[in-house]
């Protein structure tokens, strides 16, 4: 569905338009709400809240209107409502907010989801040990303690393993694939776990 098909459906309230927008944004833009907030509950929150913003305000959406890049705006601003009386909030630096830029203005979608296919076969390339903690902890969510206890291990050994994983994972993504990884897991790959 292009983008314009997908607007347009929107507008006339067809659900199966609706539907399809949910379902191909739904986790990226959690990820990138995680990644400002550091809280899986109230990243699908704000996701959520968009999402119903977007249902409310479907009649004044324009044709030409690009989906991906209101919905990363839209979710920024959703936090920075949720969170205006809060002191601490997790900064995104300037490169992060570059890399996010970049890739929701993509006007390929293929490309992105290319790229997305590109960071998950490098994750499932890991060795198993590595790719298993890697997984429970960045997409289950698990802390270290968690995962150790899960998997019956030291903490120690966890926490060598999430740094073999970054390690591989920083050789083998070059720098576009940054701002993906931040998409898909909410934080900087160049960074220490």
């Amino acid at each position: 569905m292009t983008n314009t098909e997908l607007i347009r459906g929107i507008k006339r309230g067809d659900s199966k338009a609706y539907s399809f927008l949910v379902d191909n944004y739904h986790n990226m833009l959690c990820s990138y709400a995680y990644g400002l907030i550091n809280d899986r509950a109230l990243a699908k929150d704000i996701v959520q809240n968009v999402f119903i913003n977007v249902w409310r305000m479907r009649l004044k959406l324009k044709d030409d209107f690009a989906v991906k890049s209101y919905l990363y705006r839209s979710v920024y601003n959703e936090f920075v409502n949720q969170n205006r009386g809060i002191k601490f909030v997790v900064p995104l630096d300037k490169k992060n907010i570059d890399a996010l830029t970049e890739i929701e203005e993509e006007e390929d979608e293929n490309s992105l989801e290319k790229l997305i296919a590109m960071v998950r076969r490098e994750i499932e390339s890991l060795p198993p040990k590595c790719r298993q903690v890697f997984l429970l902890s960045k997409q289950d969510g698990l802390n270290n303690v968690e995962i150790a206890e899960y998997l019956d291990v030291s903490i120690k050994s966890v926490e060598a393993h999430m740094t073999k994983a970054f390690a591989i994972l920083r050789k083998t993504l070059d720098g576009k694939m940054n701002g993906v990884f931040l998409l898909l897991f909410g934080m900087d790959l160049n960074k220490e776990v």
